[in-house]
Order: C-alpha cells, then structure tokens, then sequence
C-alpha cells in the first residue's frame, strides 16, 4: 500500500489517501489526475519524511518532513526528527503528568 497526502498552497495537509499499489509514482499520478492538487508521498512507518502525514501536519520542503502542529508556544522543533518538543523533558518517575503552558512544566495529571 502507499500512502498519499495532499497539501494546499500554505503546504497544510488536507488529506491522507491509500493507494491499493506499491508503485508509489502510478499512485502519485493517479492521485494528482483523478483528485487534482498536490500529492507527496508519505510512510506509514515514518521510513520517508520523518511522520506519518496527518490532517493540519505541515510539510516542510527544507526538511522534507510532515510536521504536527505546535501543542504549545513554548515547545521547539526537533529538526531531527520532526517533532515539538517541550522544554523541560517528561519526568520519568512513572507517574502521569500533563503539559501546563501557564506554568511552563508537568504537571500531576
């Protein structure tokens, strides 16, 4: 299977579409023919473009990665791999926490 998103001008993702082939450019082209627009293939498995492509991923060409929208202002993009990270790292003391942007840290959650 091969996994298609659509972008829109501001390279949003609109849509994720699965083509029943493995032939990722007779995919691409039937996508782009049949639908119109502009189609990139994504990875299920994140193996091309670092994420798997969502609905309000952002594709970034420079990186050639789908991005997930920011969670929080002060979170900051691992250009790694593609994703927000919060500045103070997820305590590892085996309770569950939640992000409080107001505070700037976890929280018990």
């Amino acid at each position: 299977m091969s996994h298609f998103a659509q972008i829109d001008k501001n390279n949003k993702v609109i849509q994720v579409l699965v083509g029943d082939n493995n032939a990722s450019d007779e995919g691409l082209s039937f996508f782009v023919t049949i639908l119109g627009g502009r189609w990139i293939q994504t990875s299920y498995n994140g193996n091309i473009r670092k994420n798997f492509a969502a609905i309000n991923y952002f594709y970034d060409e420079t990186l050639d990665a789908f991005i997930p929208p920011k969670p929080y202002d002060s979170w900051v993009l691992d250009e790694t791999i593609c994703r927000w990270m919060p500045p103070i790292q997820y305590p590892q003391d085996g309770a569950v926490y939640v992000w409080n942007e107001d505070l700037g840290e976890w929280v018990n959650g």
